[in-house]
């Protein structure tokens, strides 16, 4: 049976390409007699994390429905960041999550104090920010209870997360996950399948997936929701393989998502990269804002000549 396409929550988590050290992203291949909750129990050891796994994967309807043998199955879990010179909580959440104010989470995960910078070198949990699609009725307690239920901080955390967030059918709202660990039989099974799945046409198949996420991500720019592409445009570098064009494309939309959040640092690295890419690549002086302009001209200036 030849594998389906990875499925389009394989974007969720990352290891960004602008974070250190790229994270894994692990996958299981869905085979007969499969269910969520078996699933849950072999890589996380707790099989009431189906829910994450049906979330995470856009699964619907009860049970294990829409789960296919031979289609890919997308097994979130946390992510580290080793912390460099000059990094704050605020500039790695917004790095990692498209907004400072997301910062408290970092902090919180690390049981650190909010007066302290971390040191350069610590290695940090990262929460994996899952995306949960409102349903009707459905409150942010509600949510709440069905990833956190253990927590007792879980609605507080829940809306520091979201700050202003309208909790509507069909609006996004993001669960920062800080205990969804892979167990160790979990991971070394992940890992195995997905590099036998790269022998056979993943590479491909997440390029593809890349492929059909860009119009969503130049809507996110266009429209002015600057912390849905900052975050999407990380999840998307840091999939397996994406081809030099998409990397190219990708970081030049998130460049000038960055610049709209005030961040012009991170856009300009961003435009190094899509230059060390593609030397040859401009902007439309017409339809481009002069101040995404303006940091495109430094990044250019920074390249070593040719």
């Amino acid at each position: 049976m030849r594998a389906a396409p990875l499925p389009l929550s394989v974007l969720l988590w990352i290891a960004m390409v602008s974070v250190a050290n790229a994270q894994a992203v692990y996958t299981h291949p869905v085979q007969e007699g499969d269910t969520l909750a078996s699933i849950a129990e072999r890589y996380y050891g707790d099989p009431t994390r189906e829910s994450v796994l049906r979330e995470a994967n856009r699964l619907r309807g009860n049970g294990s429905a829409g789960l296919l043998p031979g289609s890919w199955l997308f097994i979130p879990t946390v992510a580290f960041y080793q912390v460099r010179q000059d990094d704050t909580w605020r500039s790695i959440a917004t790095k990692l999550y498209g907004s400072e104010d997301r910062a408290q989470t970092l902090i919180e995960a690390n049981d650190a104090s909010r007066r302290a910078e971390p040191d350069e070198g610590a290695e940090l949990l990262v929460p994996y920010p899952l995306r949960h699609v409102v349903a009707p009725g459905e409150t942010l307690a509600k949510i709440a209870n069905l990833y956190l239920e253990d927590d007792t901080q879980a609605l507080k955390r829940l809306r520091r997360f979201n700050p202003g967030a309208r909790i509507e059918r069909g609006r996004v709202v993001l669960v920062p996950l800080f205990d969804l660990r892979l167990t160790g039989d979990g991971r070394s099974e992940a890992s195995e399948a997905f590099l036998q799945a790269s022998g056979g046409g993943a590479s491909g198949a997440v390029q593809q997936e890349v492929e059909t996420l860009l119009p969503d991500l130049i809507e996110h720019v266009q429209t002015g929701h600057f912390e849905e592409a900052v975050s999407l445009a990380n999840r998307m570098l840091g999939m397996q393989r994406p081809t030099s064009s998409q990397i190219v494309t990708i970081q030049k939309e998130l460049a000038v998502a960055y610049v709209a959040l005030e961040r012009a640092d991170l856009a300009e690295a961003s435009f190094r990269t899509a230059l060390s890419l593609q030397p040859n690549l401009e902007l439309d002086s017409v339809r481009t804002s002069p101040r995404v302009l303006e940091v495109f001209n430094r990044a250019k200036q920074q390249l070593p000549e040719r």
